[in-house]
């Protein structure tokens, strides 16, 4: 291109002749000559639109056609060129942007009351087009009532996208590691029982990590069941941290790790006893400082369960008053760290999701694997009902199918599962069950923490209700400080 954006006229090529035009009749746009007029015009608007040569200034033999004519006076300024030059953008002339207020707005509208009304929905939902917005806006600030009912609309339109976390997907811890595992597996995989344990420290551990001082000291109320009655005890996040600590601590003892206590000597050397006794050891109230060894106290339980192998889940592990296989009390482990991990997020009013479907089903495995026992201990205390005597109601030899009920847990992490009610060796049956209770997997695991009440648990039950009864204040007896 030449000139002011003009073709750069044809001088060199042979076959033209001064007058801008081929022998063949044809002009330089090769279009056909329809006649002598239309030829003509052809001409001129090709002179104004092209230019004539390299110059800008004329024809191919200087300024002029060479035949007398007066040169070319330039391109038609009432005539728009053929090709548009490109738009240049305010931005790029160093000039200062204009005001917004003296940008145009969107046309007004004239709408009449009723119109505008039945744009105030719309117009809650941003629906509306920038006319109708206008129109409504400037309404709204002439009109009480329909400002108050814009108001309420509006309002209605915030319960319809509540607040969403900015906590990331519990899953997506799982699913990354599941991808990185099937690409290259791990020459010493992390037991499938340890792998709860894992995730929800590891959850808790990344709570945790940008906690200040006033979060660290924030009060937090421990509560569980004892025996028929609720009852609590008030620390802080600290403490809480502590408490995992030295319960944590049983199961390091038992494949022959540091115990966190120390020279410290518990009364029992129950979960509840080792927590007293290192909150009773401490100079000063837990800090921040007990995160350190919590964290590296749950990276050497995962290591170590992971280099014994699958043979060690066989171990036992003491809780004072009874005793846990290994693989049992790492389950049991990352069942307390995820209810404890929702009481400090409570504690911080920060939000927390439960874990991810596949490790709250085999926590809620163990608490229904957990209940003939618990049953059968409350049984003994007098804190439920005897079998009465029955043709369905009496104590059965162990692996005997006897009277049972079916417990189903709704929910990613649910299932189905056959409880014996009148011997802890009996063998949940199909054709003994005598009643069935229906809970929602969070609220069961809750349950079973001492956070909810067997009375008031949100449970769809059918059957026998001594049955259901006992079973629920079972599920609350498995809690513990």
């Amino acid at each position: 291109m030449s000139g002011a954006g003009g073709f750069e006229a044809y001088d060199d090529h042979d076959g033209h002749d001064h007058d801008g035009h081929d022998h063949d009749g044809r002009d330089h746009d090769g279009r056909q000559e329809r006649s002598a007029h239309d030829g003509q015009e052809g001409h001129e608007e090709f002179r104004r639109t092209a230019g004539d040569d390299r110059t800008g200034t004329g024809g191919p033999s200087g300024p002029g056609d060479g035949q007398g004519n007066d040169p070319d006076p330039g391109p038609d300024p009432e005539q728009p060129p053929r090709i548009p030059l490109p738009r240049a953008s305010v931005e790029d002339t160093g000039r200062p942007l204009p005001p917004l207020d003296e940008l145009p707005g969107p046309p007004a509208l004239a709408l009449e009351h009723r119109v505008l009304k039945s744009l105030l929905g719309a117009w809650a939902l941003a629906a509306c087009s920038a006319e109708e917005t206008a129109a409504v806006e400037e309404h709204l600030g002439t009109c009480g009532p329909c400002a108050d009912e814009a108001r309420r609309l509006r309002e209605a339109v915030g319960l319809l996208h509540p607040a969403e976390t900015l906590d990331l997907d519990p899953s997506l811890r799982t699913r990354v590691l599941r991808g990185c595992l099937e690409r290259r597996p791990p020459r010493i995989p992390v037991p499938e029982w340890a792998r709860p344990y894992d995730a929800e420290t590891a959850r808790l551990d990344a709570l945790l990590q940008d906690f200040g001082d006033a979060e660290w000291h924030a009060p937090v109320r421990l509560r569980w069941f004892r025996g028929d009655e609720p009852t609590s005890r008030r620390t802080t996040v600290a403490g809480v941290i502590a408490h995992l600590l030295t319960v944590d601590g049983l199961v390091a003892v038992a494949l022959g790790l540091d115990d966190p206590l120390g020279d410290v000597a518990a009364d029992r050397p129950t979960p509840a006893a080792r927590t007293e006794a290192y909150w009773r050891a401490s100079h000063y109230p837990p800090t921040r400082a007990v995160r350190a060894p919590w964290r590296e106290q749950t990276h050497a339980l995962v290591r170590t369960v992971s280099f014994t192998g699958g043979g060690a889940g066989r171990l036992s592990v003491p809780y004072g008053d009874f005793e846990l296989p290994l693989h049992d009390a790492m389950l049991d482990r990352a069942f307390e760290c995820w209810v404890h991990a929702e009481d400090i997020a409570e504690a911080v009013n920060y939000p927390y999701e439960p874990p991810t479907g596949r490790d709250l089903h085999s926590l809620v495995d163990l608490a229904a694997r957990m209940l003939p026992t618990v049953l059968a201990a409350r049984r003994r205390a007098g804190l439920a009902a005897p079998p009465p005597p029955g043709p369905h109601r009496r104590l059965v030899p162990a692996g005997e199918p006897g009277r049972s009920l079916r417990l189903e847990i709704e929910g990613s992490g649910g299932g189905e599962w056959l409880i014996p009610l009148d011997s802890p060796a009996a063998v949940g049956s199909a054709e003994h069950e005598v009643a069935h209770v229906a809970l929602d997997g969070g609220e069961f695991c809750r349950l079973a923490a001492g956070h909810v009440s067997p009375t008031e648990a949100a449970a769809g039950q059918v059957g026998d209700r001594e049955a259901i009864r006992d079973v629920l204040f079972a599920a609350a007896s498995l809690s513990r400080m």
